[in-house]
């Protein structure tokens, strides 16, 4: 699980740890997501449902999971999971399921400063708008707790170091 506010390295780490982790391919959740949001009217969802996360939407946390699982029983892969997740429910939710499912669970956390998640955003061609902003501050200030470690700093980091980082956490353990 490649953990981390938006811009901070996952998707690319994840791309560069996929060919170098045997048996293993990337789960996207937030492709879930996407298909809650074009499957579900809003006047259908919960009023706690009824925000500008689709993660809120309870549905997206069982589905995730569940497609995780099947995922592992079907192919029998390793599964490289890219995602921002940083309200303390949700990921309790998310990483108690994975562990369900495989008990080695690896959970790594990348961090930047808001000024570096705003440069690699607009870099990818992205506007840093409010929507951006909100949820940078929120994940910046939630991943700070010592509830998402273990935490790589990659202000200063390219994905190839943050993946070097990564296989060398794998292991050792």
């Amino acid at each position: 699980m490649i953990n981390g506010a938006f811009g901070s390295g996952k998707t690319s780490t994840a791309q560069r740890l996929q060919p170098l982790i045997a048996d293993s391919m990337i789960f996207d959740p937030e492709e879930i997501g996407y298909m809650l949001r074009k499957i579900l009217h809003e006047n259908m969802l919960f009023e706690n449902e009824r925000t500008d996360d689709f993660q809120d939407i309870e549905l997206w946390r069982i589905l995730t999971v569940k497609t995780a699982e099947e995922l592992k029983r079907r192919y029998k892969k390793h599964l490289i999971v890219p995602m921002t997740i940083y309200k303390a429910d949700h990921f309790d939710y998310i990483l108690n399921g994975f562990k369900r499912i495989d008990e080695e669970v690896f959970h790594f956390c990348l961090t930047a400063s808001e000024d570096t998640i705003r440069q690699r955003i607009e870099q990818r061609g992205d506007t840093f708008n409010h929507w951006y902003q909100l949820h940078t501050r929120s994940g910046v200030s939630a991943f700070a707790d010592k509830k998402f470690h273990d935490h790589i700093q990659t202000d200063q980091l390219e994905p190839d170091k943050i993946t070097a980082i990564i296989l060398q956490k794998i292991s050792q353990r």
